[in-house]
């Protein structure tokens, strides 16, 4: 069995290879050993405190117990190690590889592992406290039960990884890759996920109380009976993800997209819910006594509920804007029709997602969803702007604030004038930026010289409660023509521009606006 002497004499000397060596219980503190191959050594119980194993090879050399505090491990080659219950309090590991090494209740408070592989490493129970593990390859590796608090995992690799019931409050997981991990029970109270992917990952019962997970993607993720008092969501993505009987307390889901979330029997008691989307959603059973509705998040715009209103406000129909033309879309007027909303969109933010088409044999329906009943109308003025009918589809929504504004309409139970005024506002608005819009775009006018362009149209919306208002119905609408010839015709026979519109009724009017979801009160 070779000493410690012989060992550094023999190093001294030019030699690397101590493949397979016996050294248990070794002293070999502070000793320089870089790039020297200990592989398949055997090292438990060894004191090798800050020595310098630069770019060693410690490939399946048995290290358990060991004292490795401060160690220099950079660049180190400890694939399929055994490093279980060793001290390696602010060791160095940085880009060392670990893949598939064991370090079962490893001391790893503080250390660098900064770009480490630990592919598949065995880290149950570890103690990596303040540990920074950068841009680290921790797929598939186990870290159940390990004590993770305020260590970095910031951009790191964490995909099908098992953390379940581990500590990583206030850590950094911002960035980091966590698909399809497990968090099951684990503790991530204030921990920083924001731009996390979470997509599909597993964080039943976890403790995500004040976390922040903006921008995170947990679509598909399972956060069922999860903590999330206080958590910060804004602009997450939380497509199909289930929430069952998870506290939301006063969580911040500003702009969240979570279309097809699943909150059965969950509580939603003060959540900020700003632009968040109100349809989609499963809500049996969900408790929630009042939401925040204020941009914010200041609690300026509050909405309170009785026992069974929460339902009727996480409604499941999108509100919709159809435009129905009464011509098939051709290539030329596809092309057209995509520059103009992408000019339109620039001017009019609201417009930025383009409309789904329908386009049949003699019409194409064009249908725009938005984020509120009380976009509907504004929006409606701007959508129809590339099409011929679009002052007539206007005179007839500002017609709709002229019916709204008559003395009788408070007896019909709107309240006014608080909304009127507001969705008055709204609509002169519209109309005086779609001018506006008109002036700037001269691609608006090239469209508008393309047949298609010059169709009659309709234009429905529908609102979050499935109720539907016709806004517009050009009269030549269903008639069809032979040719463009004609077309001209029948639009110069009624003045398009100045056509004679139908009046909408006012008890139509008034209970399409009665069953808006109102973003305030």
């Amino acid at each position: 069995m070779m000493t410690v002497e012989e060992l550094l004499e023999q190093y001294a000397a030019g030699v690397t290879n101590f493949s397979g060596i016996e050294l248990c219980e070794a002293n070999l503190s502070g000793a320089k050993l870089v790039g020297i191959n200990l592989s398949q050594a055997n090292l438990s119980v060894v004191n090798l405190s800050g020595a310098n194993l630069s770019e060693a090879n410690l490939s399946h050399a048995t290290l358990n117990v060991a004292r490795l505090s401060g160690v220099n491990f950079v660049d180190a080659n400890l694939n399929y190690a055994n490093l279980n219950v060793a001290n390696l309090i602010r060791a160095d590991l940085s880009r060392a590889q670990l893949r598939g090494a064991s370090l079962v209740r490893t001391e790893l408070i503080r250390a660098e592992l900064s770009r480490a592989d630990l592919f598949e490493a065995n880290l149950n129970c570890a103690d990596l406290r303040e540990a920074t593990l950068r841009k680290a390859n921790l797929r598939r590796a186990n870290l159940s039960q390990a004590i993770l608090k305020g260590s970095s995992f910031a951009g790191a690799n964490l995909e099908m990884a098992n953390l379940n019931a581990s500590d990583l409050h206030r850590s950094d997981l911002s960035g980091a890759n966590l698909r399809e991990a497990d968090f099951k029970q684990a503790n991530l109270a204030q921990a920083n996920l924001s731009g996390a992917d979470l997509s599909g990952a597993n964080l039943r019962w976890a403790d995500l109380s004040g976390a922040n997970l903006r921008w995170a993607d947990l679509s598909g993720a399972k956060l069922s009976g999860a903590n999330l008092t206080g958590a910060n969501l804004s602009n997450a993505n939380l497509t199909n993800t289930s929430f069952v009987h998870a506290n939301l307390t006063q969580a911040s889901l500003i702009k969240a997209e979570w279309i097809g979330a699943d909150l059965t029997g969950a509580t939603l008691t003060g959540a900020k819910l700003h632009s968040a989307s109100r349809f989609g959603l499963k809500t049996e059973g969900m408790i929630c006594e009042w939401v925040d509705l204020s941009p914010k998040g200041d609690r300026s715009i509050i909405q309170k509920f009785e026992a069974d209103d929460p339902r009727d406000f996480f409604n499941e129909t999108p509100p919709t804007i159809r435009i129905i033309v009464d011509a098939a879309l051709e290539p030329e007027a596809n092309f057209a029709l995509a520059g103009a909303y992408f000019h339109i969109a620039q001017e009019y933010r609201i417009l930025k997602q383009p409309p789904s088409m329908e386009i049949g044999r003699r019409r194409t329906v064009f249908t725009f969803r938005v984020d509120s009943d009380e976009a509907l109308l504004p929006t409606a003025c701007i959508a129809i702007l590339p099409f011929k009918d679009a002052t007539s589809t206007q005179k007839s929504i500002y017609q709709v604030v002229e019916l709204l504004n008559q003395e009788n309409v408070p007896d019909l139970g709107i309240k006014i004038p608080p909304r009127v005024k507001q969705l008055t506002t709204l609509i002169e608005q519209a109309i005086s930026q779609a001018q506006t819009i008109r002036q700037m775009k001269k691609n608006l006018e090239l469209a508008a010289k393309l047949n298609f362009f010059r169709a009659p149209t309709q234009t429905i919306l529908t609102n979050s409660s499935a109720q539907t208002l016709a806004v517009y119905n050009n009269p030549n609408f269903g008639k069809k023509f032979i040719n463009s010839s004609q077309l001209d015709a029948a639009f110069l026979a009624d003045k398009s521009d100045d056509a004679t519109i139908a009046p909408l009724s006012l008890n139509i009017v008034v209970d399409f606006l009665k069953s808006f979801h109102y973003i305030s009160e």
